[in-house]
């Protein structure tokens, strides 16, 4: 039997506390408009795990739909960006927001998202990664 890794995180007041089992299924920094308004910074560095491997384990996250397919998820008193759950069915997954656990380091991004948002002074970031104009499924909003 295996032992996967557990990875542990949280907001910055720390009211909340969560858990991710496991290598996480991609890493990426998020370009677009809405990462961009519900963060204030002009990219946000994402995990992907299943989301039967995350688990809450103090406090609540607070959610708000940005958008039909989608869930953001923050402390409702520090406000710290913290997830991004996929609501429609067979998506099964819920990204995490690299900064906010307690060892980020060992999630180095593997490519740059919605690149036509990208501001242009960041271009310096990560030059060796892919950069792709988007992703998979449906744009994000503007």
């Amino acid at each position: 039997m295996t032992t996967q890794e557990i990875h542990t995180g949280g907001c910055l007041c720390g009211a909340v506390r969560y858990q991710a089992v496991g290598e996480g299924l991609g890493v990426s920094h998020c370009h677009c408009r809405m990462c961009q308004r519900a963060t204030g910074q002009p990219s946000v560095a994402w995990i992907t795990f299943k989301e039967a491997n995350f688990q809450v384990l103090e406090g609540t996250i607070k959610e708000y739909a940005s958008s039909s397919w989608a869930m953001r998820g923050f402390c409702g008193q520090c406000g710290s960006p913290l997830t991004f759950r996929y609501v429609e069915e067979g998506i099964p997954m819920i990204d995490v927001t690299v900064a906010s656990f307690d060892r980020p380091a060992v999630f180095p991004p593997t490519v740059h998202l919605w690149t036509h948002s990208a501001v242009p002074w960041l271009s310096g970031m990560d030059t060796h990664l892919p950069r792709l104009p988007g992703s998979s499924g449906d744009s994000p909003t503007s």
